[in-house]
């Protein structure tokens, strides 16, 4: 037994970042074969499904960029503390803003997986600091890596302006070379000392935070499967905002009268129930991963 536990730790790749990657190959295959990853890299999204992933990664970046504020000055961050470069939360603002309108913090909700996640990141933020590393590096280096795919991908079926509108979250307008950054930060992330015991708590919370997409999405999956099959598909209201040449129409929704207010604000143009949301938002979620491990 002993013998096979060095054995193990022997044939670990010696640099975290590589080690990160082998560690999560597995689940990264896992990702690729979902229906949803095929239908996005087809361009088959639509406005109303990216509109929540805006939301949901606002509540996931804004707390992972809480906790990596409160523990910038940790030893086992220090190195790969980039907020001008990486952070995100600012960008997915003037993003929903973009789609919702100046009251979009009011139009927005998070769904119970996503929750799950921010809270994850909370723990770890608070009481096990040394793992937030693995949540920067399968978050940031993603989108670096797969989310420029995505990028393109969305931008071309949705429609959005090429002057970018709407896609500040891909935008890392203080990455000049993302290639070269990657490696800085891989070599950074390196150089992070760390015994074996906290690297194998690093891999494994790498780990968890891309099971927690997968499994989610496959398990909220097989519901709307059934729903279909059942006869019940889920429905979607209408977008909320339509298109035009107008800036007027671009840039908030249309004027609709007193009496629809109400009812438009319940609605908030979502799927009629709580578990097709959920399914929506969180298979971008494990696309976004999934293209940007493969890439890393």
């Amino acid at each position: 037994m002993e013998g096979s536990k060095t054995h193990s730790s022997e044939s670990m790749p010696g640099d975290l970042s590589e080690a990160l990657k082998e560690a999560t190959k597995e689940v990264h295959e896992q990702a690729e074969s979902t229906e949803f990853m095929k239908n996005f890299q087809r361009g088959q999204v639509s406005l109303q499904e990216f509109k929540m992933v805006m939301a949901s990664l606002y509540y996931i970046y804004s707390a992972l960029e809480e906790e990596i504020e409160r523990n910038k000055d940790h030893p086992a961050y220090i190195p790969v503390y980039f907020p001008a470069e990486l952070h995100r939360t600012t960008a997915l603002q003037e993003d929903l803003e973009y789609f919702y309108g100046p009251l979009w913090r009011e139009e927005i909700s998070c769904p119970e997986s996503t929750q799950k996640y921010v809270n994850r990141l909370h723990y770890v933020g608070q009481h096990e600091p040394e793992l937030l590393v693995a949540h920067a590096y399968t978050r940031y280096l993603g989108d670096l890596s797969g989310g420029q795919v995505l990028k393109k991908i969305a931008q071309k079926a949705l429609h959005l302006p090429s002057t970018g509108e709407g896609l500040e979250f891909f935008t890392f307008e203080g990455v000049s070379n993302a290639t070269k950054f990657k490696q800085l930060y891989r070599s950074r992330m390196n150089s992070i000392e760390m015994d074996p015991a906290t690297k194998k708590r690093v891999l494994e919370e790498a780990k968890r935070a891309f099971l927690l997409n997968v499994q989610v999405f496959e398990e909220l999956q097989r519901f709307v499967s059934q729903s279909h099959e059942n006869g019940h598909p889920a429905q979607q209201k209408p977008e909320l905002r339509t298109r035009g040449t107008s800036g007027a129409q671009e840039r908030g929704p249309a004027p609709v009268k007193e009496g629809e207010k109400t009812a438009m604000k319940h609605t908030d143009m979502l799927p009629s129930t709580p578990l097709a949301r959920w399914i929506l938002v969180l298979s971008f979620l494990v696309t976004t991963v999934a293209v940007g491990l493969f890439a890393m």
